[in-house]
């Protein structure tokens, strides 16, 4: 990784190319030339160019002198902000680097050098050695006595670091073989690619502590508040600098106190709290550090670009990913060059399920930067995500050919193969996963499975008796006992196998059932729909009457839609922020999975106009039949949802039309496979008469018009965990779990999933099947015992 000291060096043989004039200033032509120049591979119109150089000068106004043009100091901090990369950029201009700064002392070792012997070096040699940040505008030193405190500091550090490498204390981890998340480089650690990991439990770091604490008390007996800002801001960046994180976020706190208002202290304490894994408090320092930046005019126009990326990182780790979209995007409108905030915001909304703006977002971001493997790699898996495998695969390799390490591309390029049924080359990606990674047992895991699918049996147990090493997670056992069944299967040759079929599908009218009790195989597909995404949200665990209280509690301002309707919306950010609240019980990576099936299933109709407003008593209405509750307590908050959006809220009637249009969204939205235009025909929606609570009830119930599947759904929560015995299904072979289908002439049984997608045994082929449900064995036993009761005299029936 480029070095401070270098980077600086770099940029300085850049900006001396292109001031033509040697004024020390890049003016518009100058900019120019040089934006053309480090991007020889694309093609800018005159309207491209001056838009990228309007907003240079702009955010970047403090670095302006006058007629001269960007200074130096401006053009180190557009790259500081992640605008463009220097490496890249000094490639690209064939640019020859000269560590040497006629010193005798590369700029490396000068970003690196102190002594512990003489402790009261020249003035200029402390700048010289010192961090580059140190002396650089607006982040920089301003008091001389703040650099004695940087360099008595240095000085300890160096001497806990001797300490703890001499007693093997000291532990580094490489980061690089993972996916860069493409933040700032003000959240990581900037000094090289390792994370640095310290001994705090030592008496030389109980030392070091002590001695930090004079340092501290030296900044705060200085002469002035300003003076002791600027001790403690030093303190601090250096600390963070050696990744001393925890002493660093002391420092910066103090400062926050100083002086409450300034932006920087806020910044560096959320970059801190972030590297500590404390998002939350992270996020609030941002957010502290963002008022303060808007409330301070153009002092701040450089940072908040920033500030932006960093809150939407802390967001999305709370889980908060349609918020973190929303910051990422502020970033790249202020900052158009900003490559990893277009990344992010890419990644990002891949993470909540919109697919093709995340392809546009890391299409943007690679346009930028072409060599960029995170985002290669982010944009192979959208791309799969939308079926585009040919294209996804091409993306993948890009990744690999940048980063040959990259794990996320070769794990993800795994699962795309194992997908797409190419089990030798998907187990090759898993071993390269494994030569990166060792210990990465969902790669081991995968490898046996792909290993089995290629034919290869006894690499494949050995594979998955390396995975079991590994851990001892419950997904492993799941999958040995799949294999068995597996391996089961081919040694019987029970369909599959030498060329037989493993089932047939019957069309939906050869389907009958037996007895009024028996569900109906589409309406059970519908609910069996509808189950696994109250699974997948957890929705089935959120208590109807939190929906209730957010709608007391909830003081939502009537806004104008596009129809010009006045209505109750929210943002989908604030929606998401309400979705935590009813959630809470959920881990921040659960509620993102959550938060993406609610976006793609709820959301993307609510919001079809893309608008990115949503109306919140009608999100309400439809979240409140598939919470937990009792059946008419669910009704209840439904109607009075459908209450509380309405303008002139107050009345104990909806107007009919509404309940009307919500039935039609609501069906739209779980049962898509029903159409509505004949319900509109009927019912119509000119009319602009008012429905009570009884008779919203009967509208809502029935069967044909309304939302009648409830029963099903209901059954469904109350019995999808009963088992049946030794019962299995005859055609995926797994123990039936929730109700169990016998047919009645043939005798074998089907679990509830393949008995709604029509699923029979190739070997009992027949005109029609009559089906019966049985929810527990005990209502087997009891049919049973009637069949005796009838039939005393005969054989024993078959089993049910």
């Amino acid at each position: 990784m480029t070095t401070r000291g270098s980077r600086s060096e770099k940029v300085k043989r850049i900006f001396q190319q292109f001031d033509g004039n040697q004024d020390g200033g890049l003016n518009r032509e100058e900019m120019a030339a040089l934006v053309v120049a480090v991007n020889p591979r694309v093609k800018f119109s005159d309207e491209q160019i001056n838009a990228i150089l309007d907003e240079v000068f702009r955010t970047y106004g403090d670095f302006i002198d006058g007629e001269k043009g960007l200074t130096y100091d401006g053009l180190l901090r557009t790259y500081d902000d992640g605008a463009g990369d220097v490496d890249r950029d000094f490639d690209a201009l064939g640019l020859e680097f000269r560590p040497d700064s006629g010193n005798g002392i590369s700029a490396s070792e000068e970003a690196s050098t102190s002594s512990i012997a003489d402790e009261r070096v020249a003035e200029p040699q402390k700048k010289q050695r010192t961090a580059a940040w140190a002396a650089s505008p607006n982040h920089g030193i301003v008091f001389d006595d703040t650099w004695k405190l940087v360099d008595d500091l240095e000085i300890l550090i160096k001497r806990l670091r001797v300490k703890q490498m001499k007693d093997g204390k000291m532990k580094g981890d490489n980061f690089d073989v993972f996916s860069d998340a493409g933040w700032s480089r003000e959240l990581g650690p900037t000094t090289d690619d390792k994370r640095v990991v310290w001994e705090e439990s030592g008496h030389d770091y109980t030392v070091f502590v002590k001695e930090l604490g004079v340092l501290r008390s030296r900044a705060d007996g200085a002469r002035s508040r300003e003076e002791a800002f600027d001790g403690h801001m030093a303190i601090g960046r250096v600390l963070y600098e050696h990744q001393l994180f925890k002493e660093a976020l002391v420092s910066f706190k103090r400062a926050c106190e100083l002086q409450p208002t300034d932006v920087r202290p806020h910044f560096r304490a959320g970059n801190c709290l972030y590297v500590l894994g404390r998002h939350s408090e992270a996020k609030e320092e941002f957010l502290l550090a963002l008022d303060a930046a808007e409330a301070g005019g153009n002092q701040w126009a450089y940072l908040l670009p920033q500030i932006h990326v960093n809150l939407g990182i802390a967001l999305e780790g709370e889980g908060m990913v349609i918020g973190a979209c929303e910051h990422y995007r502020e970033a790249a409108i202020l900052c158009p060059t900003h490559f990893r905030a277009l990344k992010l915001l890419g990644s990002a909304l891949f993470g909540v399920g919109e697919y093709k703006a995340a392809v546009k977002a890391l299409e943007e971001a690679i346009y930028m930067k072409h060599d960029y493997a995170d985002a290669h790699c982010d944009m192979a898996s959208a791309l799969h995500a939308m079926g585009d495998d040919d294209d996804a695969i091409k993306e993948f390799q890009k990744a690999i050919d940048l980063k040959p390490g990259h794990v996320d591309a070769l794990y993800n390029l795994g699962g795309l193969y194992m997908d797409m049924g190419r089990y030798q080359r998907a187990s090759e990606m898993y071993t390269r996963v494994l030569g990166v990674w060792p210990n990465h047992w969902r790669a081991q895991l995968n490898k046996a499975v792909s290993l089995l699918g290629a034919g290869e049996t006894e690499e494949a147990k050995k594979s998955m008796k390396e995975a079991l090493k590994m851990t001892n997670r419950v997904e492993l056992h799941d999958a040995i006992s799949h294999l068995k069944q597996l391996q089961k299967k081919r040694l019987k040759g029970n369909g599959g196998g030498n060329g037989e079929e493993a089932f047939i599908i019957v069309e939906p009218s050869k389907f009958k059932v037996v007895g009024d009790k028996t569900m109906v195989r589409q309406e059970l597909a519908n609910a069996l729909d509808i189950r696994a995404f109250q699974r997948i949200t957890r929705l089935s665990r959120c208590d109807v009457d939190l929906l209730k209280k957010e709608m007391n509690e909830n003081d939502t301002p009537v806004s104008y839609s596009g129809s010009g309707a006045p209505e109750k919306s929210i943002r989908k950010a604030s929606l998401e922020g309400i979705l935590r609240r009813l959630l809470s019980f959920l881990k921040p990576e659960t509620f993102v999975g959550a938060v993406k099936a609610i976006n793609q299933k709820i959301l993307s109709v609510l919001d079809e106009s893309e608008s990115g407003r949503v109306d919140l008593g009608m999100f309400f209405a439809v979240l409140a039949p598939i919470c937990t509750g009792p059946l008419d307590r669910r009704k209840r908050v439904v109607f009075d949802a459908l209450l509380w959006r309405q303008v002139d809220a107050g009345g104990t009637q909806i107007k009919k039309v509404d309940a009307v249009g919500y039935i039609k969204l609501l069906r739209s939205i779980y049962i898509p496979s029903h159409g509505f235009s004949e319900m509109m025909e009927i019912h119509g929606e000119t009319d602009t008469s008012m429905v009570s609570l009884a008779e919203y009830l009967v509208m809502f119930d029935d069967t044909d018009w309304g939302f009648g599947i409830m029963s099903t759904l209901l059954k469904l929560e109350s019995g999808d965990r009963n088992r049946h015995g030794s019962h299995a299904c005859a055609i995926c072979r797994y123990p039936v779990i929730g109700s169990r289908f016998k047919e009645m002439k043939s005798h074998f049984s089907l679990c509830s999933q393949c008995y709604s997608e029509g699923k029979v045994p190739p070997t009992f082929k027949q005109e029609e099947y009559r089906f019966k449900e049985y929810a527990s064995e005990a209502e087997a036993m009891k049919d049973k015992c009637m069949w005796f009761s009838l039939h005393p005299k005969s054989s024993s029936p078959t089993t049910p």
